[in-house]
């Protein structure tokens, strides 16, 4: 009997952990349905590869809480396998292990109702979240209330290809800013990152630019290719920002179009 408790208190544990581990990835700014997903990949062991993985690994803070985690879920997953061996070895009959097959299985179903169950989670999570907050260090702001990721703004990844406008520029020639546009980071195709780029920087084919600005203007810049179209463009798109913040001055609504490339 005390193995199957073994067993019922290590599953108990693992789910409290790996409900920390989420609220705490949660808290570094990946969704909390990421957040979850990755969580649960790394204590099962799974190893999905996906962008999100990827993601969490790059980031110093959450491959350590992955890495936690991992370690964890090895050493849980001996102790049920070990508390279960002893759990039904050495039984004389069905008299003696269908109690504790049912016992165990009565178990799971409590714990998985109270895993799943709504008012349990929030109120775990507030609990989680709130532990967090006074005893870590972790980065427990809100960047999507920050960088005010609504009214059509938001953040967006851009991969540059050899005949795009950006390509081969230093940022203080693209004169985004004049578009509605911040150049948060860029991502070289060799892995390194520069964050808060200089006006000096240049934009080579194959980096990856994160930019923050209004949604409707991203597709029309990611089409934009060089030459005296892509020029064109990118003065029909300042004018159209100008055009923009004269109207929000005014208190109008603002239209959700950019003007198509080249005037066309």
């Amino acid at each position: 009997m005390a193995a199957l408790i073994s067993v019922l208190l290590t599953i108990t544990l693992s789910l409290l952990i790996t409900r920390i581990a989420a609220e705490a990835l949660t808290l570094t700014g990946l969704s909390r349905e990421a957040a979850k997903f990755q969580a649960h990949s790394a204590i099962t062991g799974s190893g999905f590869t996906t962008s999100e993985s990827e993601l969490v690994v790059a980031h110093p803070v959450r491959r350590r809480i992955l890495m936690w985690l991992m370690l964890l879920g090895n050493a849980g997953l001996i102790t049920v396998i070990s508390s279960l061996v002893l759990t039904f070895i050495n039984v004389a009959g069905p008299q003696e292990w269908l109690p504790r097959l049912g016992l165990l299985l009565l178990g799971i179903a409590v714990l998985w109702v109270l895993s799943t169950n709504r008012w349990v989670s929030r109120l775990l999570s507030h609990w989680v979240e709130w532990a967090l907050r006074r005893w870590t260090h972790l980065d427990v702001r809100d960047y999507a209330s920050l960088l005010r990721l609504a009214e059509d703004y938001g953040v967006i990844e851009l991969q540059i290809d050899p005949d795009d406008w950006l390509a081969d520029k230093p940022l203080q020639e693209t004169d985004l800013y004049q578009e509605g546009m911040l150049v948060l980071g860029i991502q070289r195709s060799d892995g390194t990152y520069i964050g808060a780029p200089q006006g000096s920087t240049v934009i080579h084919p194959g980096d990856v630019v994160i930019l923050y600005g209004r949604l409707d203007a991203f597709s029309e810049l990611d089409s934009r290719k060089a030459g005296s179209a892509g020029d064109q463009a990118h003065q029909e798109a300042i004018a159209h920002y100008q055009e923009q913040i004269r109207l929000a001055e005014r208190g109008v609504d603002q239209p959700r179009t950019v003007p198509s490339r080249g005037g066309q």
